[in-house]
C-alpha cells in the first residue's frame, strides 16, 4: 500500500468508533422486491476519485478490488493526463464516465468551455465513455442561456451515441426540483443524473410536499449519485448510523422507482457512490479530522444497492 493511500485511510478515534456501525443494515434494504427485469437491464457501479490522494493507477486498482465496474472522473484537459488515465482504466479493466462543466460567470464563456470539453470527450480515441455527466450552466443564468447546454447535449448524443446527462446540483441549472421540471417539460429528450441530496438541502425538506414533481422527474433519470442528503445539508455523516434510517429510506424509495423504470424498459442503469471528503464529510473542530471513512462508506453504499437492485 502506498504512503498516500495509507494516509487516505487513516482514521481518528472518533472515526474508528463510527466505523463500528458498519454492520447496521436498514430493514428497508431487505424489504424491497423489485419487478423482474426485462432483457437489456444491467447495473454498473462507479466510484469517485473525489478525495482520493493516490495515483490514477492506485485509484483504479483500489476501485477494481472493491468490486466496482468503473469510475467517474472529470475530463483531464492535458494530453499526458488523458494517457495516464486511460492506461490505468485499461490495465484494471474498468468502464469510465466523465464529468463535464464550466466555471465562468459569463454565460457565453461558460458555454464555450463546456462545448470544448464535451467535444474532446466525444472525440477521444482511447475508450468510449459509458456516459457524460454534466454540471450544466448556473442557477443565475436565464432560461434562454441555460437551454443552450441542453440543446447542445441532445444534438451531441444523436451525433455520437454517447449518453449525456444533466445533474441535479446546487448552483447549476438543475438546482431545484420545480426549475428542473420546467426544463424537462420544455425539452422531452432531456435526461438526468439524479443527485437528490442537493434538492433536500435546497428545499430544506425530504420533498414530501413535491411528490408529483419528483415522480415526474424520476422517469427522466438514467444515472444516480447515491449520496444521502438531509434538510440541512447534502451529506449525512454516516448512512449506517441509526439516526439517519428514515432519511436513508426516503432516498431508497426514490431510487427504487428509478430502478423499476429501468427494469421495466430493459435499460442500463449506472450508479455512482459519491459520499465526499471534507468539507462534504463533517469534521471535528480545530483538527478537521473526518468523523467517518469516506471510502468505506462508498463501498458500503455500493454493496447495499447492488444487493437491492441486481
Amino acid at each position: 500500500m502506498s504512503p498516500t493511500r495509507r494516509k487516505f485511510l487513516q482514521h481518528t478515534a472518533v472515526a474508528t468508533a463510527a466505523s463500528f456501525l458498519a454492520p447496521i443494515t436498514h430493514s428497508s434494504a431487505a424489504e424491497w422486491i423489485g419487478s423482474k427485469a426485462k432483457a437489456g437491464y444491467e447495473l454498473f457501479f462507479m466510484q469517485t476519485d473525489w478525495g482520493f490522494e493516490g495515483s490514477r493507477d492506485e485509484f483504479c486498482a483500489e476501485t477494481k478490488k472493491a468490486g466496482y465496474e468503473g469510475i467517474e472522473v472529470w475530463w483531464p484537459e492535458k494530453a499526458e493526463d488523458q494517457k495516464v488515465l486511460f492506461e490505468a482504466v485499461k490495465k484494471h479493466d474498468l468502464q469510465i464516465g466523465f464529468l463535464c462543466g464550466g466555471h465562468q460567470a459569463n454565460a457565453t464563456d461558460h458555454l464555450a468551455l463546456f462545448k470544448k470539453n464535451l467535444d474532446a470527450i466525444s472525440a477521444t480515441s482511447y475508450q468510449k465513455p459509458l456516459y457524460v455527466n454534466c454540471h450544466s450552466g448556473k442557477d443565475y443564468f436565464t432560461y434562454e442561456q441555460n437551454k443552450h447546454f441542453i440543446d447542445y447535449t441532445i444534438a451531441k448524443t444523436k451525433a455520437t451515441g454517447i449518453k449525456i446527462y444533466h445533474e441535479t446540483h446546487r448552483g447549476r441549472m438543475m438546482f431545484a426540483a420545480p426549475v428542473t421540471r420546467n426544463f424537462a417539460e420544455k425539452h422531452p429528450e432531456l435526461r438526468l443524473t439524479l443527485d437528490i441530496s442537493h434538492w433536500c438541502t435546497v428545499h430544506e425538506s425530504l420533498l414530501s410536499d413535491q411528490k408529483e414533481t419528483i415522480d415526474f422527474l424520476l422517469q427522466r433519470v438514467d444515472h444516480i449519485h447515491s449520496r444521502i442528503g438531509h434538510p440541512e445539508g447534502p451529506q449525512v455523516n454516516d448512512p449506517r448510523a441509526p439516526e439517519w434510517e428514515n432519511t436513508v429510506k426516503a432516498h431508497l424509495t426514490w431510487w427504487d422507482k428509478v430502478i423499476a423504470y429501468k427494469k421495466e424498459k430493459g435499460e442500463r442503469m449506472t450508479i455512482l457512490t459519491e459520499f465526499g471528503p471534507p468539507d462534504y464529510m463533517p469534521t471535528l473542530p480545530y483538527t478537521r479530522q473526518p468523523v467517518a471513512d469516506q471510502w468505506a462508506i462508498n463501498v458500503y453504499m455500493m454493496n447495499l444497492l447492488r444487493k437491492r437492485y441486481q
